[in-house]
């Protein structure tokens, strides 16, 4: 089993420290020379589960790589410590020992966890010494329409109380109003709020009507300095799919070509299956590379897609399938 050690490049990979995306001037040309094509958009996605098969121990390395890339999330309103602690131990030890001594991958762990603010600081107790960051939805997440002062407030709030990583929604009236301006400078004023801590701007895609929309909204959140792009808070009735992705990561590699700075990509909402995942990271490779197949430009956006990965691995190991209260998330 040690050929998924080599092939997976989870735990066993030196860290990369990527040049943070500074952002530049709101260029409108480029904006409204994004256009989405979306028959062809549909037709290339249509392609994607069948084009890239893959099978045995090249599956369970790409499975341990999509764990690697996963912010373990819980974002409910009966939330409690205690209920965070958990599964702050889930994303410290995501598969059971003994299947990942089997696969060689002992030191694997999710790529952050993710929570309310009021849950920050238990998550970062339960995860300190672990490497692994606190993600922090904020400015009104869900729907980002409380008033812009308390939004700025809660990432400085947020990034007070440890989170590494912050996750804000944008307002999506600036997108469908055409106002791009608006959109550039409210992301100006959440990143300037972010300081040190990394932001994702989450995009509510299913909200925004078009794919054009989902291109420019996606470039103007890069030109403002965004780390991350996001598809959804997963709140939405229609989260992440597969042609918003194709957008939005083309729009990305648009935006390394143009200004040498990679932005990363975070697809949520509705992700719970292993083979969802494996088309996803299909999806990164053939359009970013494999650079971009790594926590600090990658992740997952789930909760129970995990369990669901761990029993594929368990299929791996033993040639059979176990229950899914066998792979319980806390």
């Amino acid at each position: 089993m040690s050929t998924i050690a080599e092939r997976t490049a989870t735990a066993h990979l030196p860290q990369l420290h990527e040049a943070r995306n500074p952002g530049k001037a709101l260029d409108m040309d480029w904006v409204r020379a994004a256009r989405a094509n979306r028959s062809a958009i549909e037709r290339r996605c249509a392609t994607l589960p069948g084009r890239r098969s893959v099978k045995k121990e090249y599956q369970a390395a790409w499975l341990a790589r999509a764990i690697s890339c996963i912010d373990l999330t819980t974002l409910a309103g009966d939330d409690t410590p205690g209920r965070v602690a958990r599964l702050c131990a889930k994303a410290r030890q995501p598969v059971r020992p003994d299947l990942l001594e089997a696969l060689g991958l002992e030191g694997l762990t999710v790529g952050a966890v993710c929570v309310y603010h009021d849950m920050i600081a238990p998550a970062v107790a339960a995860l300190r010494g672990s490497g692994i960051p606190v993600a922090a939805v904020s400015t009104g997440f869900p729907a980002g329409l409380s008033p812009f002062p308390l939004r700025v407030a809660e990432i400085e709030e947020s990034v007070r109380a440890g989170a590494q990583e912050i996750d804000i929604v944008i307002s999506r009236r600036l997108v469908l109003t055409g106002d791009w301006q608006g959109l550039y400078d409210e992301m100006r004023s959440f990143r300037a709020a972010c300081g040190e801590a990394h932001i994702k701007a989450i995009l509510a895609t299913g909200e925004l009507g078009t794919l054009q929309n989902v291109a420019r909204a996606s470039l103007v959140c890069m030109m403002a300095g965004a780390d991350f792009i996001k598809t959804s808070t997963g709140k939405e009735s229609v989260n992440a799919t597969l042609p918003v992705s194709l957008v939005m990561v083309r729009a990305i590699r648009e935006y390394h070509q143009r200004s040498g700075y990679r932005v990363g990509y975070k697809p949520a909402g509705g992700i719970s299956k292993a083979k969802d995942a494996l088309v996803y990271l299909s999806l990164i490779k053939e359009e970013l590379g494999d650079r971009w197949l790594r926590p600090d430009l990658f992740r997952f956006g789930a909760s129970s897609l995990l369990g669901d990965i761990e029993r594929q691995l368990e299929h791996h190991v033993t040639g059979a399938y176990s229950a899914s209260w066998r792979h319980a998330m806390a």
